[in-house]
């Protein structure tokens, strides 16, 4: 069963599509398309400054608005790639297809792996040449699958 959608949620979807479409060639084009018809605006205006004011106070804030969207689609990214990894790194061959999706699972469910993988996680022991279930580590680049080399 899902969990319900919260309010954060909603945001997080949001700010996520925003993040989408501002990052976008069409909106870097609309942006240009802005500040040149402002600045033809300018003589209509005499250069006025209300019409200086329209343009500083209207990228001020949207800036302003952007920064928070932006972060935390960056947050949200981060912290869903970190979990990818570590469930990578727990068990490759049983790595589970859900956490393909997992950036953009609800706050909920990012807290549950979380919990889930820091739950199973071994203490680290850097003098230690196995992992948590006694394998020695794999060689990326050596021979897979007990092939050896020939």
């Amino acid at each position: 069963m899902q969990p319900p959608i919260t309010m954060t949620d909603r945001f997080n979807a949001i700010a996520d599509r925003f993040t989408r479409a501002l990052g976008s060639l069409q909106a870097l084009v609309g942006s240009v398309l802005l500040v040149v018809i402002w600045a033809l605006t300018g003589p209509v205006f005499n250069f006025s400054d209300t019409w200086q004011l329209f343009i500083n106070t209207t990228t001020t804030v949207i800036t302003f608005w952007m920064v928070f969207v932006i972060q935390n689609s960056a947050n949200r990214e981060a912290k869903a790639t970190q979990l990818k990894l570590d469930e990578l790194i727990r068990a490759v061959a049983d790595a589970r297809n859900e956490f393909i999706a997992l950036d953009r699972a609800p706050e909920e469910i990012l807290v549950e792996r979380e919990k889930e993988l820091d739950d199973v996680s071994p203490i680290i022991d850097t003098g230690s040449a196995q992992d948590a279930q006694g394998n020695a580590p794999r060689n990326p680049g050596g021979p897979t699958s007990g092939q050896q080399p020939g």
